[in-house]
């Protein structure tokens, strides 16, 4: 006897019931693949964009919305702050390099940043066409937003105000690409990186109404925020406060920042696993019900396979098989239906240039959905399979 196709055939012969119980176990178990794969997507995207940075400084406000503003780019910056007071702070000795920062445009919902070459280092970013040039009005594209436009090196853009998007187009001051930054996954890849003196020309020309407005406007130049390394591990202690206490900046440390957005984030996912053990839990009641009631109702049939030669174990395997079968069903739609459901909230994140998110990756911690589908019907499975193995034949002979 085929113990595999019989119990196939077995789960076939009662299809409403094998629907429902695997409708339950499909539910539960894409519930917590799909908390598997972002956690550890958003985990990652987090863990990689901030490597090296150890502060970002920038307007007082949420030390949060710094954060997430200067380094994922997915926020609006508080304001901006003195050149001179960054200035300052870029001289002092416990700071090791600072990257100053300048938003307030885009292209296509793509973020313009004015920022200098040591952003590239920061990032470990490479020209995959054209070359690096950081005179006034060149652009460089990261490899997404060169996607996105279809612009190549050579040609020529025109930022429009604010970073959403539909602003006023500073159609005076056109950038011109000269470089395509290589894939690095990182959030510089969504961006459009030009020279700070860029950012400053463009909002000077708009405002300025003569000679002496346009020097004024350059002694009062500011930036948005500063990305900020350590030289010593004392500065951890000392930088932040200093700067909080004496300047009209506010120090923002990731670290602490990305723990505390992690930690709330934890509690969606938390809700999340806890609807998906609802749903196991549920699907494993209704699997052992359907099995127990399947082993009433076919124990003439299992007393007939018995009297055929099959033994005890092999009639109980039947009934742990059939529930297996369900598991192993489970698991492939779960595990589509997750991926499906990150793929469709990556594309809405990816429309709003917010934090990547790809259906197509797959997880080794993936394994463990697996092993919890096939767990869980085994525990369904185990008192129907034992009643199943300790079935009489000789009385079920007898009552016939």
């Amino acid at each position: 006897m085929n113990v595999l196709s019989l119990s196939w055939r077995l789960l076939r012969a009662r299809p409403l019931a094998a629907l429902l119980n695997l409708l339950l176990l499909t539910l539960g178990l894409a519930s917590v693949a799909f908390v598997i794969v972002v956690g550890a997507q958003v985990e990652r995207s987090f863990t990689r964009d901030l490597a090296g940075i150890d502060l970002v400084v920038g307007a007082k406000g949420s030390p949060l919305q710094l954060i997430l503003a200067g380094v994922f780019q997915i926020d609006v910056p508080p304001g901006n702050v003195p050149l001179s007071e960054v200035q300052a702070l870029q001289a002092h000795p416990m700071v090791a390099q600072l990257v100053p920062l300048s938003m307030g445009d885009s292209f296509r919902g793509l973020r313009i940043v004015g920022t200098t070459p040591a952003y590239l280092e920061l990032f470990g970013l490479e020209p995959a066409r054209g070359e690096p040039n950081w005179r006034p009005m060149q652009a460089l594209l990261g490899a997404e937003a060169a996607e996105a436009t279809g612009l190549v090196p050579g040609q020529r853009f025109v930022g429009q105000h604010g970073l959403g998007g539909g602003g006023h187009a500073h159609g005076d001051t056109p950038y011109t690409v000269a470089a395509v930054l290589a894939r690095c996954g990182c959030v510089a890849d969504r961006l459009v990186l030009t020279s700070l003196e860029s950012v400053w020309q463009v909002h000077e020309d708009s405002t300025a109404v003569d000679e002496e407005d346009r020097r004024a406007l350059q002694a009062e130049r500011e930036v948005t925020m500063a990305l900020v390394r350590y030289r010593t591990p004392l500065a951890a202690v000392t930088l932040p406060r200093l700067v909080n206490a004496s300047t009209s900046m506010q120090a923002a440390a990731p670290a602490i920042e990305v723990t505390r957005l992690l930690r709330l984030l934890g509690v969606g996912a938390e809700v999340l696993r806890g609807v998906g053990a609802v749903l196991l839990a549920s699907a494993a009641l209704s699997v052992f019900i359907a099995l127990w009631h399947a082993v009433r109702e076919r124990r003439a049939d299992l007393a007939m396979l018995r009297l055929l030669g099959a033994g005890p174990a092999r009639v109980a395997a039947l009934v742990v098989c059939e529930a297996f079968w369900l598991a192993a069903i489970a698991c492939a739609l779960g595990l589509a239906v997750a991926h499906a459901g990150v793929a469709l909230i990556g594309s809405q994140l990816a429309a709003r240039q917010s934090l990547p998110l790809s259906g197509a990756v797959w997880l080794p911690q993936e394994g463990w959905v697996l092993l919890l589908a096939f767990a869980v019907a085994l525990l369904a499975a185990a008192v129907p399979a034992i009643s199943a193995y300790r079935l009489d034949v000789a009385r079920l002979l007898e009552r016939d």
